[in-house]
């Protein structure tokens, strides 16, 4: 049986996920990413997974900074998952376009002002695999803020609806 990528697509559209944005310093300057591949690995030691397109910008950074952090987005930052997602962007133009704006840890890590929730990683492994790369980090601090989930589903951008 051969499926072509058309069908997979639709098919891991129907799995809905949160919607994070991966971010590195760079000498003084935020690179990101943003990625709906990310996941926790293990709670002991506390650890995540987040795969990146090897093409995407980011991704050397992360190979060579060892230390990143993962913003999960909240429903309001629709604008920035965008701009995020986008190979063209730069970041000197993130707070005009989008509206995003950082902070820093003290390890120097760009955290997203806005978000639901903020891990400070440091890269522990790396595994190739097909046109992505698989990081897995340490988790090294959390922030986590009240809000709603930006969501993703069938290429879309959705809200959580009410529980039931």
């Amino acid at each position: 049986m051969t499926v072509s990528q058309e069908e997979f697509r639709r098919a891991m559209g129907c799995f809905a996920t949160g919607v994070t944005v991966v971010t590195v310093d760079d000498d003084g300057k935020v690179e990101g990413v943003t990625a709906n591949a990310f996941t926790s690995l293990s709670l002991n030691p506390l650890l995540v997974l987040v795969c990146v397109e090897r093409q995407a910008r980011t991704h050397a950074h992360l190979h060579a900074r060892k230390r990143f952090g993962v913003n999960v987005l909240s429903e309001q930052q629709r604008a920035i998952a965008d701009y995020y997602a986008r190979p063209d962007r730069t970041h000197d133009r993130a707070e005009q376009e989008s509206g995003a704006r950082f902070d820093r840890t003290a390890h120097g890590t760009p955290v997203l002002q806005g978000g639901l929730a903020y891990l400070e990683c440091r890269l522990q492994t790396v595994q190739e695999a097909g046109d992505h790369t698989m990081f897995i980090a340490e988790v090294e601090d959390v922030s986590v803020w009240e809000g709603e989930p930006l969501l993703y589903f069938r290429g879309e951008y959705h809200k959580i609806g009410p529980p039931f």
